[in-house]
């Protein structure tokens, strides 16, 4: 079975959710820091444009009224106070730059006033502002939540009258918020991209892909195959082009050797039907005998290479069978039989006739050498076995790959009747080969041979195509 986001669909929008993700990430700390930002010169401009007005106050109104306007000015992060020294005993920072010109313009612009602005940052555990009642600093430890960095700005603003006016305030920079909208702009963003244009994208990308590796199975396997439109991206074209061409050479080249045995089987089969008469006419029995048995065996021997060289009725259609009725089928039909033990079925999409011939091939092997045979199959997810077994002498371990080459007989008498052409095997093993599988030799532990013909279990092609469609 695939393994989830194996398919090159499955990869691509995976990258793209994750590209996605990121990028919404970084947008969303980068929102964050520049709304802080923003946040924090409000603050410290609100602060600046209230001090200069308290200070404008202060400088208008009667002393009696000072401590009142003071007390009324106060907030809970904002602290004003007089006194006749400054609070910030040096000139202004560099970053505070921004309030003095603020302030200084509010109060008119003079150049000759002392404004003095002092920028630091408060680490973690921000404790309350002193001089604040009990619930204000209470509030202010609320609003501050007591656990992030804060800035604490100290303004020191010289009045007409000597004294000083002194500023006090912190802001916190804003916590790191994630805000629905944003998550709900980034699962329509995303579902957007997917649907409308990755999704189809993909569709034509790998849809043409899957068509183009589905065709060449079925040509490996000797199908006949349609040519593929020319569908997807140009690269995709070009791929799929580049397969119709090599599907049409090598049915050109199949068609001519096909073509060219058959001539040559014509060509031998005429020769050898004249031997044979000639053969016939001779009187001496022992001489004749021996003549018509060496063109016999010629004749097999040309009909099998023949049969071998062309693949074995490669032009046969494909058919789904029930794997237990097919054997039961062959089991009749074949003299000897064999011992078939099957516990359940399973659909099988193969040729009949090539299959047929190459199980036959395996099955009358057992017989002659092994002494019987006895057929079994198992299946998974994806292949079948065929189990053909015997109680013969086996195969010697060197040889257990070599009996599958053309002519190759163990028996070395070189009698049809005791060895056969040694095409058998060969021919078993290309037709299976064929259909996708394979055939393996072993030896088993308590004696005989073990052939075990693999072929794969497949939906049929246009179910393919309507899956992956």
């Amino acid at each position: 079975m695939p393994r989830p986001f194996d398919n090159l669909r499955g990869q691509l929008v995976l990258l793209i959710v994750a590209a996605l993700a990121v990028a919404q990430t970084i947008s969303l700390w980068l929102f964050v820091d520049e709304r802080g930002l923003a946040v924090r010169a409000a603050l410290g401009f609100e602060a600046a444009g209230r001090a200069a007005n308290v200070a404008l106050l202060l400088e208008e109104a009667p002393e009696s009224l000072q401590q009142a306007i003071l007390r009324a000015a106060n907030s809970p992060l904002v602290r004003f106070d007089l006194s006749d020294i400054p609070a910030v005993d040096h000139e202004s920072h560099a970053d505070g730059g921004a309030v003095e010109a603020r302030v200084r313009g509010l109060l008119g612009g003079a150049n000759d006033r002392e404004i003095r602005v002092e920028l630091h940052e408060v680490e973690q555990g921000i404790p309350p502002m002193p001089h604040l009642a009990p619930e204000m600093a209470e509030m202010h430890l609320a609003m501050m939540r007591g656990e992030l960095s804060a800035i604490e700005m100290q303004l020191s603003i010289a009045l007409a009258d000597g004294q000083w006016l002194n500023v006090g305030t912190r802001f916190e920079r804003p916590p790191l918020q994630w805000p629905w909208a944003s998550i709900v702009s980034f699962g329509i963003t995303a579902a957007i991209i997917l649907v409308s244009a990755c999704w189809f994208l993909l569709t034509r990308l790998t849809g043409p892909l899957l068509r183009v590796s589905r065709a060449a199975d079925r040509l490996g396997k000797g199908e006949a195959v349609d040519p593929l439109p020319l569908i997807g991206p140009s690269e995709v074209r070009g791929l799929t082009q580049a397969f119709n061409r090599m599907q049409a050479r090598l049915t050109r080249f199949v068609a001519d050797r096909t073509r060219l045995l058959a001539a040559l089987g014509h060509d031998l089969r005429s020769p050898l039907t004249a031997m044979r008469v000639r053969a016939e006419m001779v009187d001496e029995d022992e001489t004749r005998e021996s003549l018509v048995a060496s063109i016999e065996e010629m004749q097999e021997m040309v009909d099998a290479t023949l049969a071998f060289a062309r693949g074995m009725a490669s032009s046969e259609v494909y058919e789904t069978v029930d794997l237990k009725t097919y054997l039961k089928q062959l089991q009749a039909d074949m003299i000897d039989g064999f011992t078939l033990d099957t516990a359940n079925s399973i659909s099988v999409r193969l040729r009949p006739q090539s299959v047929r011939r190459a199980l036959r091939n395996i099955i009358e092997n057992a017989q002659r050498y092994g002494g019987g045979a006895e057929v079994t199959f198992v299946h998974d997810a994806e292949y079948v076995q065929i189990r053909v077994s015997d109680n013969g002498p086996g195969v010697p371990e060197a040889e257990l790959e070599q009996v599958f080459e053309p002519f190759f007989r163990l028996e070395k008498s070189r009698s049809r009747e005791t060895g056969g052409t040694g095409l058998g095997l060969s021919i078993a093993r290309t037709i299976v080969r064929a259909h996708g599988g394979d055939v393996a030799l072993t030896n088993r532990t308590e004696g005989g041979l073990l052939v075990t013909v693999t072929l794969p279990l497949e939906t049929e092609p246009d179910q393919q195509e309507r899956n992956t469609s």
